[in-house]
């Protein structure tokens, strides 16, 4: 994928995310998760990102996202999270009821991490390999 402008920086960043069910619980369906999918997508356009990937079981689920750096990774996440878990609880009343009372859907923490480009050791070799200033 090409990297993308803002007005003052060139960017590459792909997050994977995992998102738990609160208290690990069963809780997704086929037809559920389809449509956290389309609001994962809505969500990430509002914020300059891109849903690149998503699927999931039914306790949690992975999104492969292509970030914009204007936001902290934190803001996306709750983003994500707050609006898809006000519609399961909107769109899918008797589901969310079966498994929640008051509780959010997801639980309150989540994984991340880049994904994407050259491994570290490139990294390291290359930035080790630049032609320093001698005295």
């Amino acid at each position: 994928m090409k990297p993308r402008k803002g007005s003052h920086s060139v960017f590459s960043v792909r997050l994977h995310f995992v998102f738990v069910t609160h208290y690990r619980r069963k809780a997704i369906t086929a037809s559920m998760l389809e449509r956290i999918r389309e609001m994962f997508a809505q969500v990430c356009k509002t914020m300059d990102c891109e849903l690149l990937e998503c699927s999931g079981e039914a306790d949690h689920v992975h999104l492969l996202v292509d970030f914009h750096p204007k936001h902290s990774i934190a803001a996306v996440a709750g983003s994500l999270k707050a609006a898809t878990s006000r519609m399961v609880k909107k769109e899918f009343p008797d589901e969310f009821k079966k498994w929640y009372s008051k509780q959010s859907f997801w639980s309150g923490s989540y994984y991340v991490a880049s994904s994407g480009g050259a491994p570290i050791e490139k990294l390291k070799d290359y930035i080790k390999s630049q032609d320093a200033p001698r005295e």
